[in-house]
């Protein structure tokens, strides 16, 4: 089953005001609108996108944070959607969000334990990454908890000051740095230009 961007929006906004704060609701939301913009710029330069797919992938990619599993956040929304029954290419963006180039270790916050989890291990060693997905996996680390989209720059230190510096941290962030050059190189402009706001979250 699909998943448009309407009732991916719908399926975050029921869970505002169930938690403490709204804070993912909110960044999830940044995402979702933030891809759409991007997703839609590559579609005018002729690539192959589903603009409303990448929103609705934007809506859900950290919906895991308000499952109630004793689980990691990426496996919690991954079961979660499928349980819905919604199609794996929709699932998947649960647990893709959190790891640039088919790698465990390019991830925010340090390395996973891998022998805690096999599925996810594997499945992000064999998935091919879409398009879509790449365009979150940026999103992802641009926008903040309050919903406000930030440089690349500015968000790394965002999410160092909160987790802290790790053996991978360096890695991480020359890749983030690849995977905007990527979407620079395809747009054929800097990407920031889709964002005159970022202006003046800097």
């Amino acid at each position: 089953m699909k998943l448009s961007s309407d009732e991916a929006r719908n399926i975050l906004e029921s869970f505002r005001g169930k938690t403490s704060n709204d804070k993912c609701v909110n960044h999830c939301i940044c995402v979702g609108n933030t891809a759409g913009k991007i997703a839609e710029a590559l579609s005018k330069k002729g690539y192959n996108v589903d603009i409303d797919k990448t929103i609705a992938l934007g809506y859900v990619h950290d919906i895991g944070k308000y499952i109630n599993k004793p689980l990691s956040h990426e496996m919690k929304g991954y079961e979660y959607l499928k349980e819905k029954g919604f199609d794996e290419d929709y699932c998947n963006i649960c647990i893709t969000h959190s790891f640039l180039n088919n790698d465990i270790t390019c991830t925010a916050g340090g390395i996973p334990d891998f022998s805690k989890t096999p599925f996810l291990t594997n499945f992000i060693k064999s998935h091919k990454y879409t398009v879509e997905e790449k365009i979150i996996n940026l999103c992802d680390l641009m926008c903040t908890s309050i919903g406000k989209v930030f440089t690349i720059d500015k968000r790394l230190i965002d999410l160092i000051t909160r987790k802290g510096a790790h053996i991978n941290t360096q890695y991480h962030i020359k890749e983030t740095y690849k995977l905007k050059s990527y979407f620079d190189d395809l747009l054929g402009y800097n990407l920031y230009d889709l964002f005159p706001e970022i202006k003046e979250n800097l």
